[in-house]
């Protein structure tokens, strides 16, 4: 067990000095990937699994943002009141998940990845009905994604911890991914 922690030390220490020193730091570049690297190299727990929490913490980061937005944005009360239910719920979720993610050493990203950050970028430059209509659209497609891959891991996970976590958030997702589709179809 001792020689385990320590080889995973060694290679985290590594990964992290060769990074610092490099002007093309690829956890600014591509935090998601250099999250699931560092898992594979250390293997903290199974790769689906270490591989599920990765993505569920860059979309809970993402929730949260995106939420933030929308709550200046937007101009629709329902799309505000979504939004704010979003930073609440997906700041919870990701509490626990980074909680549980520290218990079992596995990386998490630290920021979004540069896919969401563009995506961000696109949607902030909209403004009113448009907006609103973007963000929900975004929301009902996220959530559907969502709630499939909260759904396979609650049920197919070998760590049991992120299995279980997956399953209790499942249920929060599916309210989201209801709520989204209702303020959807009610903005057209």
């Amino acid at each position: 067990m001792k020689k385990t922690i320590l080889l995973a030390t060694a290679v985290l220490g590594v990964w992290i000095l060769s990074s610092c020193n490099n002007a093309n730091n690829p956890q600014s570049e591509k935090p998601v990937d250099s999250a699931q690297d560092v898992n594979e190299a250390v293997k903290p727990v199974d790769n689906n699994s270490s591989e599920f929490a990765v993505k569920a913490a860059n979309g809970g980061m993402m929730e949260v943002e995106m939420g933030k937005l929308a709550q200046e944005k937007a101009q629709n009360p329902r799309v505000k009141a979504f939004a704010t239910m979003m930073v609440n719920d997906h700041s919870k979720a990701n509490d626990e998940l980074k909680e549980l993610a520290g218990k079992k050493n596995i990386a998490l990203p630290a920021e979004l990845s540069t896919e969401t950050k563009e995506h961000m970028d696109k949607l902030a430059k909209k403004t009113g009905k448009d907006f609103d209509k973007d963000y929900m659209d975004m929301m009902v497609d996220d959530h559907d994604k969502d709630v499939n891959e909260f759904d396979k891991a609650a049920n197919n996970l070998e760590d049991a911890d992120l299995k279980s976590w997956a399953g209790k958030t499942l249920p929060t997702l599916r309210t989201h991914q209801d709520s989204a589709k209702a303020i959807k179809s009610a903005l057209k």
